[in-house]
């Protein structure tokens, strides 16, 4: 009887779980799809919410949000984007906050091609130098001030190509299409230790702040599984996987 009763509670707390369990719908930037992916794999084992993740450029989601894309939760690559979506409101007043602070490299998939100073920006050596798209990607826009404060933007610049996003860009890299890249720190890092190759952690002061933060979209504001997942994203579960990443924890 007491077997049987046990087995009676397990599939009553299963039942449950199946009834209450939703979906959401999240728009992210490249950078973090990533670690979001490993984030919603964690919340779904909490929740048994489902995350459905659609990655590209911080701009190119904002306009699709803004042009009616079923999006309920926007976790973008900078502080700006959002901001503009609750003035315009698509955003819910309230909702934002930093879940990330990211984190800018200057990677190669060779080995021992970046050296520790990032001198290898200087030499004649590369005919390539891979960037995102700085009209799109907040990466693409720390990617030129780090340039332009160096005092290389005019020299580099016949050779730059840029990614329509930042994993766009890693890919130009990592097939050896560019012999360089200024990429995020967590596409190249997991773990405190470097994928492949090799890089230079680009200096916080050569760069503006690359402040991510997340909000809670209209279309998400009755969706309690919306709601649950940017709370998951404030908790240390969340946090120990951003920053297994290489991100800072704001």
């Amino acid at each position: 009887m007491k077997l049987w009763s046990c087995c009676l509670l397990t599939v009553l707390s299963i039942s449950i779980t199946n009834v209450w369990a939703g979906e959401v719908q999240v728009a992210v930037a490249s950078n973090f799809s990533k670690p979001l992916e490993d984030i919603a794999a964690s919340f779904k084992k909490a929740t048994g919410h489902d995350v459905k993740i659609s990655a590209g450029a911080t701009g190119k989601l904002y306009a699709q949000i803004v042009n009616g894309a079923p999006f309920e939760v926007f976790i973008s690559a900078d502080s700006k984007t959002p901001h503009k979506l609750l003035e315009g409101k698509q955003g819910i007043v309230g909702s934002q906050f930093t879940y990330a602070l990211g984190k800018l490299v200057l990677w190669s998939s060779k080995a021992d091609y970046v050296d520790a100073q990032g001198e290898v920006l200087k030499q004649d050596s590369f005919q390539h130098l891979a960037i995102a798209n700085p009209k799109t990607a907040p990466y693409g826009t720390a990617g030129l001030e780090v340039l332009t404060k160096l005092g290389l933007s005019t020299a580099l610049t016949p050779k730059l190509v840029q990614g329509e996003n930042i994993s766009q860009t890693f890919d130009f890299v990592s097939t050896g299409n560019a012999e360089l890249g200024l990429v995020a720190l967590a596409q190249v890092q997991k773990d405190g230790k470097l994928k492949a190759g090799s890089a230079w952690n680009v200096p916080d002061d050569l760069y503006a702040p690359i402040t991510q933060d997340a909000v809670l979209l209209d279309k998400g504001k009755d969706n309690a599984a919306a709601k649950a997942l940017l709370d998951y994203l404030k908790g240390d579960e969340a946090k120990a996987i951003i920053s297994a990443y290489g991100y800072g924890i704001p």
